[in-house]
């Protein structure tokens, strides 16, 4: 009867660790991308390509940036291990200013949450700044 015992809970414990051992891990190719400098108006779509590397499927339940000027897009369905995936940012390329904006990628990983990074400079080329001019009067002389 204490062999029956002992073979059950060293089954039961078998068990436990095996569950344990199932995880859906992200990995990034990179988790910063550079736009930058783009002219006002350009294509402000970019592209995080990512790879389950774990042993379970892999459920992004969701993705946010930090302000409304940049719109993330997320595969809705799981990636099964060894599947790779996109996450879509978008960036509002009307506004003329520096980007730094962190989108916040959260899943069922080992790692649930991730930070990925955009930056660059949108310009608007039909303005001119005070220096360019000056430079430019000061070469043609």
């Amino acid at each position: 009867m204490k062999n029956l015992a002992v073979i059950l809970c060293i089954a039961f414990l078998s068990v436990g660790v095996y569950a344990q051992e199932k995880i859906a891990k992200i990995e990034f190719k990179t988790d910063v991308i550079d736009y930058g400098t783009i002219e006002k108006g350009a294509d402000g779509v970019r592209v995080f390509e990512f790879t389950n590397t774990g042993n379970a499927p892999l459920i992004i339940s969701k993705a946010k940036s930090t302000c409304g000027c940049t719109v993330p897009d997320w595969p809705k369905a799981p990636i099964m291990p060894g599947e790779t995936g996109e996450i879509r940012v978008k960036y509002d390329t009307n506004r003329v200013n520096p980007i730094r904006k962190t989108i916040t990628v959260s899943s069922n990983a080992d790692t649930p949450s991730v930070a990925l990074k955009i930056k660059g400079l949108v310009v608007d080329p039909s303005k001119t700044s005070v220096l360019e001019k000056k430079d430019k009067s000061v070469m043609e002389q």
